[in-house]
């Protein structure tokens, strides 16, 4: 467990855009739980560069030269040098594109951190999350699932398949929704899931993430005794996060 009284130390790792990062940055200020001390984007150039560089937080541009696998683990351990000089205790893939490897998943065992735009509480009988991978959003409004729901949790091998840690406020889905379903209209459901996914990226990314690195650093989270006492597809107990407006 991470019990020393000095804020935790987070490296955020991303591709060409941050979510969340900007009130990562404000929270970090008022709370003094945490700080983010780097990021690694994969990217020359990201949204969210010019606030991060103000503030005088480094930048690390480390690209990814190929999507063969070979080529993430290269990239996971030059990543893991790169950060070293940091001393984080934590690892927060926030727009993140690629899968963690085992270069990085046991350089920081139980200490990369992920947001999810699924309810990750939601699992099939063998334990695997019920909406996982790129296309969640889209599943779970395709399912008929009334709300979609943001969640941290922590990185494993399994794709999404990590205790989750924190959850957000339900979105709900609209009602247009099942009309596209029972008329076929496929094309409509694609731009709707797209919409319903950003706006959750936009409004729950901040929130999950802030309410994640507090718990972790305040002790409300205990990350080992999580994975310790986790057998394969129990149920977790997390945190929700509400929002005031825009649910």
């Amino acid at each position: 467990m991470l019990t020393t009284s000095r804020p935790r130390i987070a490296v955020v790792t991303s591709s060409n855009r941050v979510p969340g990062l900007a009130e990562l940055m404000r929270d970090a200020d008022r709370r003094g739980l945490y700080r983010i001390a780097c990021v690694v984007t994969t990217e020359p150039e990201f949204v969210e560069r010019t606030a991060v560089e103000s503030r005088g937080i480094a930048v690390l541009h480390h690209p990814m030269p190929c999507r063969r696998m070979s080529a993430r683990a290269e990239h996971d351990a030059r990543t893991v040098a790169l950060v070293e000089p940091f001393a984080p205790d934590l690892i927060v893939l926030a727009g993140y594109l690629y899968i963690a490897t085992d270069w990085l998943l046991g350089a920081y065992q139980q200490r990369v951190i992920n947001l999810h735009l699924s309810d990750l509480t939601l699992r099939l009988p063998d334990g695997r999350p019920r909406f996982a991978g790129l296309r969640a959003v889209r599943d779970a409004i395709v399912a008929g699932q009334a709300a979609t729901y943001a969640t941290s949790h922590v990185v494993t091998a399994e794709l999404d398949g990590g205790p989750p840690l924190v959850r957000s406020w339900p979105f709900s889905v609209a009602p247009l929704v099942r009309d596209a379903r029972l008329s076929g209209a496929t094309d409509m459901l694609r731009a709707y899931a797209y919409a319903h996914e950003q706006w959750m990226l936009r409004q729950a990314s901040g929130p999950v993430l802030v309410q994640t690195l507090a718990s972790i650093a305040d002790g409300e989270i205990d990350l080992d005794a999580l994975v310790a006492d986790r057998p394969a597809g129990a149920s977790t107990r997390i945190v929700d996060v509400g929002y005031s407006c825009g649910a």
